[in-house]
């Protein structure tokens, strides 16, 4: 069992174990948070490129003692060319999910290492770029063992993946998938790192590896264009907040589902539950999460795009009104659900308690599975969630943001505590998310026993189309029982199931005292300074 880690000079969690290191020894250096941050991502798209890349997206939320949290919204927007008559000219009547044509928006990460650069000046940030991509390029050229999810995944997936351009290349060692242990080098993505650290994080969109990533995605049959890289910039937003439990949460404003994960626990909150693991807590999380999923599917996508703000949606008298439509005691009928994802959250707390709840993605497992020949990117399919349908609250249109499973919470706890927490896992992540804070914050477990807990899933992730509630075994019986009499199509799986998403989470005390806590379920670890 995993305890939670203590420091009071600094701290990274991520879920495999070299992207925690990467950071910590920026904080050891005296780094600040971003820049551990940094350190931390710019390695884990090197040890998980399955979960994440150059090429996906992220978002970020960032807290300094005695400041409001900024946010940063690193997605990008869908290429020009991508017009619903470009797809329905190809015989295609919706988005397919891998290929060329599900490469379709830009990939924003890199704009958001960028952005989040800038404002570390105003945290004093020193260290160089070539410090901070020094782990990511010495993991990407020496090698990195296959973790056992970068070979499951690979062997699961093959079948419509070993055809996409540069995969077989990459991923497949005699005609295998690779298998788990074996030595993955990444030459191109080294030298992509290293040009980028020599360069800078602009030469992404507006400088030479802008024009060789345009190239490449020509050559592939991509619909982005290098016109598309040099109109991305990363934006500051103003992040969500809603008040529960006398705590301030925060989360990201949409293109995000962050919104969603507000709701669950604005609802749960009016539902009057104090207990933990029993049927009236996971049956209330499981109906707040189908009220607040719903205003999630009809509502939530580019904000440009939207009718009405997020903020009418945290409306007090909206939350009372979802929250009394829940039964106590009757599982509410549940349509299908219709997003999942892959995607990795890091968070970082530095000595002068300055924190970052980060998260990164390529949607999908292995993304659009078009990996760039020259620069060994490989492209997120996050615009496979637009809509063909004219009439559709999320359709296509070009330059538009899709809509984004990935959001990273932050709370300030109401004695002082600052929580950044978060989790992969398309439709589970705003779950997960509301069990840990209900069981740290609400219900006072210990941190990691909130990360370690048994979890569930409703709806989507992965790419699977599974959309029953999947609980792991480790629920009492009486549970299982008690919520199938209810009317919940419950699935019972492993103990520490992978499918359940690698949450993490990190906690600074009034006194500086910093708790950290990784998910068993990853190949992660809190590292400390």
């Amino acid at each position: 069992m995993l305890h939670s880690r203590r420091s009071y000079n600094g701290m990274v969690v991520a879920p495999h174990h070299l992207a925690a290191e990467a950071g910590s020894r920026v904080l050891a250096e005296g780094g600040n948070a971003i820049e551990a941050m940094i350190a931390a991502a710019s390695t884990i798209a090197v040890v998980y490129p399955h979960m994440n890349s150059l090429g996906g997206d992220n978002f970020w939320l960032l807290d300094a003692p005695g400041e409001s949290p900024v946010g940063i919204d690193a997605c990008g927007g869908a290429a020009a060319a991508a017009t619903t008559d470009y797809y329905r000219s190809r015989g295609m009547a919706a988005i397919p999910g891998r290929g060329p044509d599900a490469a379709l928006t830009v990939a924003g990460a890199v704009s958001g290492w960028q952005r989040a650069m800038q404002h570390s000046e105003g945290w004093g940030g020193r260290l160089p770029l070539t410090r901070l991509l020094e782990d990511a390029i010495y993991h990407a050229n020496t090698g990195v063992p296959a973790t056992a999810t970068l070979a499951n995944n690979a062997q699961a997936k093959l079948g419509e993946l070993r055809d996409q351009p540069g995969f077989a290349d990459t991923y497949l060692y005699d005609g295998q998938p690779i298998a788990c242990g074996a030595l993955h080098k990444q030459p191109a993505i080294a030298a992509t790192l290293a040009g980028l650290a020599a360069n800078g994080l602009d030469d992404f969109y507006r400088g030479g590896l802008a024009k060789s990533i345009a190239s490449d995605l020509k050559s592939v049959g991509s619909p982005v264009a290098l016109e598309d890289l040099a109109q991305h910039q990363a934006l500051v937003v103003e992040p969500l907040t809603l008040e529960v439990g006398g705590h301030k949460v925060y989360n990201m404003p949409p293109p995000t589902q962050g919104l969603s994960s507000l709701m669950i626990l604005g609802i749960f909150e009016r539902l009057g539950i104090t207990s933990l693991d029993d049927f009236d807590y996971i049956h209330g999380l499981i109906e707040s999460t189908k009220q607040a999923f719903r205003v999630r599917d009809t509502e939530v996508s580019d904000p440009a795009y939207m009718p009405s703000q997020a903020t009418k949606f945290l409306d007090p008298a909206l939350l009372d009104k979802l929250a009394s439509e829940i039964n106590r005691k009757v599982a509410d009928p549940w349509p299908d659900a219709r997003v999942g994802g892959d995607t990795v959250w890091l968070g970082a707390i530095d000595k002068q308690g300055r924190s970052v709840s980060f998260i990164q993605s390529i949607y999908w497992e292995f993304g659009a599975g078009v990996i760039l020949p020259d620069s060994g990117i490989t492209w997120q399919n996050r615009g496979t969630s637009f809509s063909l349908d004219e009439n559709h609250h999320n359709k296509l249109v070009p330059g538009r943001r899709p809509f984004h499973t990935i959001q990273p919470a932050l709370a300030h706890l109401k004695d002082g505590r600052v929580m950044p927490y978060g989790t992969m896992g398309g439709e589970g992540q705003p779950q997960t998310q509301a069990m840990v804070f209900s069981r740290y914050a609400l219900g006072g477990q210990d941190l990691q026993q909130s990360i370690t807990a048994p979890r569930w899933l409703l709806g989507k992730t992965w790419g699977s189309d599974v959309t029953n509630l999947r609980m792991e075994n480790r629920f009492p019986g009486d549970v299982y029982r008690q919520l199938l009499a209810a009317g919940h199509d419950v699935e019972v799986i492993g103990d520490y199931d992978e499918v359940m998403g690698h949450a993490g989470a990190l906690v600074r005390h009034p006194d500086g005292l910093i708790e950290g806590a990784s998910d068993p379920r990853s190949d992660g670890a809190a590292a400390t300074v």
